[in-house]
């Protein structure tokens, strides 16, 4: 087999026999990416990727279910063989997505969704183009500074520096022209409602 033949031949790659899709869901912190997220997940039978990451495992937290916790040579060997689909560095810890979990679902006609930030959906696209990205976005800018606002969880410091990364999360999804879908969070209920209707009709399509 050539190798663009192989090429085609890899599940979630535009162009091959994939019966499953990867769906990736990106929106600034505040957007109610995470609640769309599940009730994607609950509606379609779908699975939620679980990232590796070399952050300490909190006491809550359980490892391959939040994350799969592993050392930095680990992080290190696994994005130099490719094992990871997209990996970024936040806060002197590594995190990515493990690839080949993802295309095993694909592989097997499953639903595998991706709830990742810009950088790692970009990412994700450029590794996979058969992926279909949906990007959540707020009603308004000034919509979301209000959310950050009544979340209540940080100083107005913290707020306006999460409200920039936002101001720029924005952006860079509308300019990179990767993303496939955009909805706005204006009612909850109709956002979930609407990225439900836009991936199955990828599906069937």
């Amino acid at each position: 087999m050539s190798g663009a033949e192989a090429e085609r031949e890899r599940p979630g790659v535009e162009g091959g026999g994939a019966r499953g899709l990867l769906v990736v869901i990106s929106g600034p912190s505040g957007v109610g990416k995470t609640t769309i997220v599940r009730h994607v997940k609950e509606a379609l039978g779908a699975e939620l990727s679980v990232s590796v990451t070399t952050r300490p495992r909190s006491e809550a937290e359980v490892n391959g279910v939040d994350y799969h916790f592993i050392d930095e040579a680990e992080f290190a060997r696994r994005c130099e063989a490719g094992e990871l689909l997209e990996w970024a560095r936040y806060l002197d810890h590594g995190y990515g997505t493990p690839r080949r979990p993802v295309e095993r679902a694909i592989a097997e006609g499953r639903i595998m969704l991706l709830e990742i930030d810009v950088q790692g959906g970009i990412q994700v696209k450029q590794s996979m183009p058969g992926a279909f990205a949906v990007f959540i976005l707020p009603p308004s800018e000034q919509e979301l500074l209000t959310r950050l606002r009544h979340r209540r969880r940080e100083p107005e410091a913290a707020i306006q520096k999460r409200f920039a990364k936002a101001q720029w999360e924005i952006a860079r999804a509308r300019e990179c022209g990767l993303y496939d879908a955009f909805v706005v969070n204006r009612d909850l209920d109709a956002a979930c409602a609407e990225a439900l209707a836009l991936i199955r009709r990828r599906m069937d399509g």
